[in-house]
């Protein structure tokens, strides 16, 4: 499943050593020395050879009668010749740099420096890799920084994702726009899997129907499976559950199927309690019907939330959290955080926050930036900058201040939505922590919480900016978390519908390239112009230019 087996910060720390001080690192052996002096002096000798042997066959390869024919040549062109040379140079220039600069936004990379890094330098010799043996410190530090990355990058299940049929479709009815990517919907599939199957599925031939249900993917094939399945077993719950979240249209219809999916969900449990010790694949089959049983709850409690029942949502979702506690990285507890924002029942949204923001769990915006509301809350209806930059801050705005950079560091993406700096789309059904997915899923939802708080969003838009300044290098050292990923730029291209611009963090600069193929297609397009105009002073220049060239190359 994809948001299972997450791990803290600390509990990271402590599984793994600590990290090299940015910048230092440990010194070279005399072999790795040797080999990087031997590879530069290896290519100023073949530069200076092939110099050498060029000057030396100038004579039988006729250099100098080659260059006078050429001269006699260039000096027959007429001046069309040069507005039409440098005007196609200019063009193509201009079609490679529309190219780069395309590639690169879509991408976040030059397409002709990554050709040029994954295939030229390999045959220039140019791979560092080759001179690390397997039990160097560098070796060591890159598979650190690996498993690190592998942890920063994982993609979790959206605690909060909406409704494919009575939500996203109903988008994709309206807009024509798909707001969900296939990347987005084959995760899905895989919990699905993961959640709703199990090996004893033969056993039963409503189950088996539903295996091949998840698998598909078509939605009309899904959907017409599941009613296969129903006439096969009416008590099968994951039929029902299939139809609650694709076919039906609206959140009542939803509720109803789910209600049914439940009732249906409680008989097969209560076969399976029975049965749990007579084997293995017994107990297999319990954890499956525990599964869909906590899964039809929750979906359950978002319905009451949606439906204006907040008060029976968070009864739903507490009796869960005491039923299956080994369950929390479905992490009910972030559903319970909003719903009881929406309440505005400040005090037992701290208690939730008190029992998961804890060092050896894992963190997350809405853990994060929820304990930044709470702070701000209690400062925001009488913060202004004018009269804190005169008396200072109090100790009050000043915790309010260093929950904001804790929230802002863990995810910068956020304050760009809360503040409606960048529009929102409909969150994903995946996310990935720290980056623009997990952005989108927390402002989608917590947005008018932050707005229902006097002067709570003027605080955060004065303060959070703030929080670059103490991490000028987010991706070396972070300050009260992991140096923020590098991977999740890729990450959310694929979690997040193209039509979206993807924000990035820390903000990429130009490649060289792009600069590159910019200034030239600018140059050759002012001495193609310079040619058409003046063609006759043009010609003489370049025909001197070269003349000269020639004269300091050969002679």
């Amino acid at each position: 499943m994809a948001d299972s087996d997450g791990l803290g910060e600390a509990a990271i720390a402590a599984a793994s050593p600590p990290a090299p001080v940015p910048g230092l690192s440990p010194p070279l052996g005399w072999r790795e020395r040797l080999r990087a002096g031997l590879a530069g002096i290896g290519a100023s000798l073949w530069f200076v050879a092939g110099l050498g042997l060029l000057y030396a066959l100038r004579v039988p390869l006729r250099l100098c009668d080659n260059l006078a024919a050429v001269t006699v040549f260039l000096n027959s062109l007429t001046p069309r010749f040069y507005v039409a040379l440098t005007g196609t140079s200019s063009l193509i220039s201009g079609l490679i740099f529309i190219f780069e600069w395309w590639y690169f936004h879509k991408h976040g990379t030059s397409f002709i420096e990554q050709v040029s890094v994954s295939h030229l330098r390999p045959l220039m010799g140019g791979t560092e890799s080759s001179i690390s043996e397997p039990g160097s410190p560098s070796n060591n530090r890159e598979s650190e920084t690996s498993r690190q990355n592998l942890s920063e990058c994982k993609v979790w299940r959206n605690p909060l994702n909406l409704f494919r049929g009575a939500e996203y479709r109903r988008y994709t009815w309206v807009t024509g726009k798909e707001p969900l990517t296939y990347y987005d919907m084959n995760l899905s599939a895989q919990d699905h899997q993961t959640f709703f199957t199990c090996d004893t599925d033969f056993l039963r031939p409503s189950d088996t129907v539903m295996q091949k249900a998840w698998r598909e993917r078509n939605p009309p094939a899904r959907i017409k499976a599941a009613y296969q399945a129903l006439e096969l077993n009416n008590d099968c719950a994951t039929a029902y559950v299939l139809l609650a979240e694709e076919e039906a249209t609206t959140i009542v219809d939803a509720e109803r199927l789910f209600k049914q999916a439940l009732k249906a969900g409680e008989t097969i449990y209560k076969r399976s309690q029975q049965c749990q010790h007579q084997s293995p694949q017994h107990e297999a089959q319990l954890r499956r019907d525990t599964n869909v049983l906590v899964y039809i709850k929750r979906r359950l409690a978002m319905c009451a939330r949606k439906l204006g029942r907040i008060r029976e949502a968070v009864k739903i979702m507490r009796d869960l959290m005491k039923e299956c506690p080994p369950l929390t990285m479905l992490n009910i507890h972030e559903n319970l955080l909003e719903s009881l924002l929406e309440l505005q029942a400040y005090a037992d949204v701290q208690a939730v926050l008190a029992k998961y923001d804890d060092i050896s769990l894992p963190k997350s915006a809405a853990i994060c930036y929820t304990a930044a509301l709470l702070k701000t809350r209690t400062v925001s209806d009488k913060f202004s900058p004018e009269t804190a930059s005169r008396r200072g801050l109090s100790t009050a705005e000043i915790n309010a201040v260093e929950a904001i950079h804790r929230a802002v560091e863990f995810n910068p993406h956020v304050p760009k939505y809360l503040l409606e700096m960048k529009s929102l789309i409909l969150p994903p059904e995946h996310i990935l922590k720290r980056g623009d997915s997990e952005a989108i899923a927390y402002a989608f939802f917590h947005l008018q919480h932050w707005k229902r708080i006097e002067g709570a969003l003027n605080l955060l838009q004065c303060t959070w900016e703030g929080t670059f300044r103490m991490i000028p290098y987010p991706l070396e050292k972070g300050h009260l978390f992991y140096p923020y990923p590098s991977c999740t730029e890729t990450a959310d291209r694929e979690l997040l519908p193209p039509f979206h611009h993807v924000s990035v963090y820390p903000k990429k600069e130009i490649p060289f390239f792009i600069h590159f193929t910019a200034g030239l297609c600018s140059s050759t397009a002012m001495i193609a112009f310079l040619t058409h105009q003046f063609p006759e002073i043009m010609g003489v220049f370049a025909k001197a230019d070269y003349v000269k060239a020639g004269i300091l190359t050969f002679t």
